[in-house]
């Protein structure tokens, strides 16, 4: 438990401060939303009465109460936006990608080290159930030596959307810098930076201005030449979607299939319990469950036992409670500006290594 209160103001209220941010802030006990910036509509004070609104970053950032600032605006604004948070001395949470480019990351990094601030990607996908599952099934070896990971994360929206900014051409929008850092960063969560990287980023719908597909492979290199590959995929023409995991090793695979329950959840009005107390979030349905495959004895591999695993707790929760505990001074982060910093290194090189036809060294 925190020993003082820490004041959070949330930039934006779209789907991210709506949905992602503003709900967790007001759930982890120590911290609450005390503004909001939201420059039109009266939406952010229905919602949250007890907290200030504002029109301006100017009014926010001048208010000496606010101790922390997520920043959830347009892509190509989060660099400058949080600049002049940490410039006023206050920590930053900043929605994905956490800056347009890695230079940008590195001088936040740097800015916020001068200042004795935290800036903080907001990374949450590493506390989704199927992650957290997959992670338990690598640290428990349930496959043996894994060989190949892949990671899905696809949509179906074949018609670009009008007047959007997320659809509007800027290096910073796009599904590489929308949902690429989810899965890099996940990947860079469970084997550390790889040894080099290809790519394939695409723009494969009619009248599009973004990069709406890619298929990233990052390579690592093992114990005795005997590395394997990660696969992260996205693509906006998925009718029919492929799994989100699919992992296969020595001695079996891992399926599973939907996303983490929680986005939907929240967007369909569930209420967010507060962390501790006695009521479960999130428990997903046992038909969502992912399937264990092994192979008890490989000199027989057609004989195959299956199993279902049970998803972990999804709890984003998770996250603003660490960062609540950092900034107090109890915990290390879990998430760090060079977390933030690698994956948006990788994204570039991603886009690189499409733009040359060739695999690249990581260099992180």
């Amino acid at each position: 438990m925190a020993d003082r209160e820490i004041n959070v103001g949330v930039v934006g209220f779209g789907l991210g401060g709506r949905v992602f941010h503003a709900p967790f802030v007001n759930a982890v006990p120590g911290m609450r939303v005390a503004a909001i910036l939201q420059r039109k509509g009266d939406e952010a004070a229905k919602a949250y009465p007890a907290a200030r609104i504002m029109r301006s970053l100017d009014e926010l950032l001048a208010d000496k109460a606010i101790d922390l600032v997520v920043v959830t605006t347009p892509n190509p604004t989060h660099f400058e936006m949080a600049r002049r948070t940490l410039e006023a001395g206050k920590h930053v949470v900043m929605d994905k990608p956490f800056t347009a480019t890695s230079e940008q990351a590195a001088q936040l990094g740097q800015l916020a080290k001068r200042k004795g601030l935290l800036v903080v990607p907001f990374h949450n996908r590493r506390w989704d159930g199927d992650f957290r599952t997959v992670r338990k099934l690598i640290e428990t070896h349930a496959l043996g030596r894994l060989v190949t990971f892949e990671s899905h994360f696809d949509r179906f929206r074949p018609v670009p959307r009008a007047d959007q900014w997320q659809e509007a051409e800027d290096p910073a929008n796009g599904m590489l810098f929308d949902l690429g850092p989810h899965l890099l960063d996940q990947v860079l969560g469970l084997f550390g930076p790889p040894e080099s990287i290809v790519a394939s980023v695409r723009s494969d719908r009619d009248g599009t201005a973004i990069e709406d597909a890619f298929d990233i492979t990052l390579i690592y290199p093992g114990a005795e030449g005997k590395g394997f590959r990660a696969h992260c995929r996205t693509s906006y023409l998925a009718c029919d979607y492929s799994p989100r995991f699919l992992l296969h090793g020595t001695k079996g695979s891992f399926r599973k299939h939907g996303l983490d329950p929680q986005e939907p959840k929240l967007v369909g009005g569930a209420a967010l319990p507060r962390l501790g107390s006695p009521e479960v979030w999130l428990e997903e349905d046992e038909s969502a469950w992912g399937t264990l495959t092994l192979a008890p004895n490989p000199n027989l591999p057609g004989a195959l036992v299956q199993s279902q695993v049970k998803t972990e707790l999804g709890d984003y929760r998770g996250f603003y409670a660490n960062v609540r505990d950092a900034i107090l001074g109890a915990a290390p982060l879990a998430l760090t500006a060079e977390d933030g910093y690698r994956v948006i290194r990788l994204l570039e090189l991603a886009r690189q290594s499409s733009a040359e036809g060739r695999t690249l060294k990581a260099n992180l």
